[in-house]
Parts: structure tokens; sequence; C-alpha cells
């Protein structure tokens, strides 16, 4: 069995991931979490780490993209997979940089 911190590995922090902390009624973190990690693992996860009560998870997988320097072809960017945790009603909200 993983690791908590090999499930999730870091807070996605954007303008859309903020909007969605930020809102009321139902509040969202998102995470950047690994690959083979399924729905009931971020849960747990999330649970265990933020101690706050899970209402659902949803996940999106990001193909990696093509890197091109000068018109060549250099690489790949790495494939990752992003969740949106959504917490119960009535849960407080976790700054992340309380975790540190």
């Amino acid at each position: 069995m993983r690791s908590l911190w090999e499930v999730i590995k870091a807070p996605v922090v954007t303008e859309k991931a903020l909007r969605l902390k930020e809102q009321e009624g139902k509040q969202v973190l998102v995470f950047k979490v690994d690959r083979e990690a399924n729905k009931q693992e971020i849960k747990q996860a999330v649970e265990r780490i933020f101690k706050v009560k899970v209402e659902k998870v949803r996940t999106v997988n990001y193909r990696g993209k093509r890197v091109f320097r000068f018109g060549r072809l250099r690489g790949r960017r790495a494939a990752w997979k992003k969740a949106y945790v959504t917490l119960r009603a009535g849960e407080r909200i976790t700054e992340y940089t309380e975790l540190v």
C-alpha cells in the first residue's frame, strides 16, 4: 500500500482552484495526484491528512504534450492526474500552508 504522500503529490494553485476553494456552500480542494491512484485512495488520503470529511472525488487525466524548441521536436512533458475533492457541508477548509 502506498503512503498518503505518495497518493497526494501537491496542491494545484491556479485562479480556478482558488475560486473553487473559496466559494460558499461547497468547497473544493484541487490536488495533483499519483496517476495510478483511484478515487477511494485519494479520498482516504485527504481525510487523513487534512482531518476533514470528503463528499466526492472527481479526477482528470492529462496527457503529456509534445515540446518544440526552435521548430524541432525536443521531447514530451510528463502526463499527470488532477483530483477535485469536494468537502462535506460545514467542513472547515485547511490552508495548504498550515501543513508545513
